[in-house]
């Protein structure tokens, strides 16, 4: 964790007070825990990162309000996954961490698996889906008591969920003990080109700790006895990558190769490429909150369209709140007839 502390941190820009991403409230005069969203630049890993975050306990518990079967779109994008995974393996052994409800890990129901979940209202859901889930944080002590239970996965994979770890030390010491030496450790996270790129500020909660790239994961993964082999760009999260990891050094494939290439090219391991990002920030704060309010004035009535974690960092950042917009609209029971954190704005349900 030493090598993730914020002392190691240039502060890039602050986004202000943040509550919660997912913590929806059922009342607009509901208190809740708010912190300071900070981004910056971690030099030794030239990785983005937020320098306060809360316990994860606090984020992942029993009212965790994301359930990923509520998107058909990750649903679908999950089952192409599973197919190419069992493409490259004739016998497969799965462990997830954070598996939410179980959508990704069904497509292995038949196979050897295993789900890690340490927000328990999901880990129910996964439960009913008949899959064989654990309720726990994955961590040492869990990684310790696993591994006299079952043998090494030769898969290991995360969506959305490697870059909520605070200690990627540990996390990568414990996939070290579950994978097998011929195994992969295939990986989802929002993609800081992208987010660079596309101004996309709303990547960045408290869950987000880190914002990955090509580059950083490189040298985080040789600094803990990995091996980046493979990349593949996706398009889900508003842009991300998809990571390959290995125990053992082999020769980087030419997709890999030609995505650094262009990862060099921009200056993704420079400053001053977050330095412009920042910039942006202030410029896309004030046109967006300018643009809300000469609509209001004139009369009409703004409707949101899924109230997302994301949504948290674009609302409280540009000073949108409910008296801009009427309502929110989305199809989670978690988030029905309940008010987004500080905004309070009304969240209804998307059959309306």
């Amino acid at each position: 964790m030493s090598y993730f502390k914020k002392e190691n941190l240039t502060e890039i820009i602050s986004f202000g007070k943040m509550p919660m991403a997912n913590n929806f409230v059922n009342s607009k005069d509901e208190k809740i825990f708010t912190y300071e969203l900070k981004l910056g630049f971690n030099k030794k890993f030239k990785l983005a990162q937020i320098y306060e975050f809360p316990k994860p306990s606090n984020m992942f518990n029993e009212n965790y309000a994301f359930i990923t079967s509520t998107s058909k779109y990750m649903a679908n994008h999950f089952k192409k996954l599973s197919i190419k995974i069992k493409k490259k393996f004739k016998k497969i052994s799965i462990l997830e961490i954070g598996c939410n409800d179980g959508v990704f890990l069904e497509n292995f129901k038949n196979s050897t698996h295993l789900g890690v979940e340490p927000s328990k209202n999901v880990f129910k859901l996964s439960k009913k889906r008949k899959l064989n889930v654990d309720n726990s944080f994955f961590n040492y002590e869990y990684t310790n008591r696993i591994k006299k239970k079952y043998d090494k996965f030769n898969v290991v994979f995360g969506s959305n969920v490697i870059c909520h770890i605070p200690d990627q030390q540990e996390l990568y010491e414990c996939i070290n003990q579950v994978l097998s030496n011929d195994g992969f450790f295939i990986f989802e996270e929002p993609y800081l080109l992208d987010m660079i790129k596309n101004t996309s500020y709303d990547q960045l909660y408290d869950e987000h700790i880190y914002i990955f790239s090509l580059t950083s994961i490189e040298l985080i993964a040789k600094k803990f006895g990995f091996f980046l082999v493979d990349a593949e760009k996706i398009s889900t999260h508003g842009g991300s990558m998809r990571y390959f990891l290995t125990k053992k050094k082999t020769a980087k494939t030419k997709r890999l190769l030609n995505l650094i290439k262009k990862e060099k090219k921009f200056g993704i391991d420079k400053i001053n490429s977050l330095i412009k990002f920042a910039n942006n920030c202030e410029k896309n704060k004030k046109i967006f909150y300018n643009k809300i309010v000469n609509l209001k004035n004139n009369n009409h009535r703004i409707y949101g369209f899924g109230a997302t974690s994301k949504s948290t960092t674009i609302l409280n950042y540009c000073n949108i709140n409910g008296k801009h917009i009427d309502t929110i609209f989305d199809n989670s029971k978690t988030k029905i007839k309940k008010f987004t954190p500080l905004t309070n704005i009304p969240i209804t349900d998307s059959k309306y």
